[in-house]
Formats: structure tokens, C-alpha cells, sequence
């Protein structure tokens, strides 16, 4: 009777024997592949949707904006609404002319002067 030689291996707990042990990393290797295959399929077709989303919003846009360009009374509404908000603001009001003493002047252009590097100067200043 003829002896078959058969090599143990203990993994996890559970004893294998060489063909079992080549057949569970074979099994190993194709779930792997089969998972980067996946992967890679599903990360092509998001991209490719993401394209169709892009580019077919981007042709709604333009068939939109041919079929129904901004009319005049979108323009004469948007000029109304400009002409009435400027309407509703006060007018800025025109400041009378008052005089600022010699002492407040010299202290307001020295102090330009420091902030400025001695750049700048005032050349006119009015008492609101």
C-alpha cells in the first residue's frame, strides 16, 4: 500500500493540507481581482455619468438661452429695480463749507503725514 506524504499547515486554528492551502489562495487571488475589477468599473461609470451630467446641463443651458433669450421687459424690470433703489437712497447732501481752525488743521496733516511716510497731504478738509 503506498504512502501519500501529505504536509499540514495550521492556519487560524485549522490544519490544511498543501492542495487546500493553494486552492483557498487561489480562491484569495480571484476575490481580490474581482474587487479591483469592480472598483474599477465603478469608478468609470461615475465618471462617465458626472461627463453626461456636465455636458447635458451645459447644452440645456444653450438651447434654453436660444429658445428663450432674456426679453426687454427682464431688462426694463431689472433697470426698474435699479432706478428704484436709487430713488429710495437719499441723495448725499452737499457739506456747507465750514472752516476748521488753524490748530485742528496742523494736527490732522501731521497726522497723514505719520500714516502716510510723509506722502500725503491734505489739501482741503471740511467741518461736516
Amino acid at each position: 500500500m503506498p504512502h501519500y506524504r501529505m504536509n499540514l499547515h495550521r492556519t487560524g486554528g485549522i490544519l490544511l493540507c498543501d492542495e487546500m492551502l493553494e486552492s483557498s489562495i487561489f480562491q484569495y487571488m480571484e476575490n481580490l481581482a474581482f474587487a479591483f475589477q469592480l472598483l474599477i468599473v465603478g469608478m468609470l461609470t461615475v465618471f462617465v455619468i458626472l461627463l453626461v451630467v456636465i455636458y447635458g446641463s451645459k447644452l440645456l443651458i444653450t438651447i434654453v438661452n436660444q429658445i428663450a433669450p432674456e426679453g426687454e421687459s427682464v431688462r426694463k424690470t431689472k433697470m426698474a429695480v435699479n432706478n428704484s433703489a436709487a430713488i429710495l437712497t437719499p441723495e448725499p447732501t452737499v457739506p456747507t463749507a465750514a472752516a476748521i481752525d488753524a490748530p485742528t488743521m496742523e494736527l490732522l496733516q501731521q497726522a497723514v503725514a505719520q500714516l502716510t511716510g510723509g506722502k500725503g497731504r491734505i489739501t482741503e478738509a471740511v467741518k461736516l
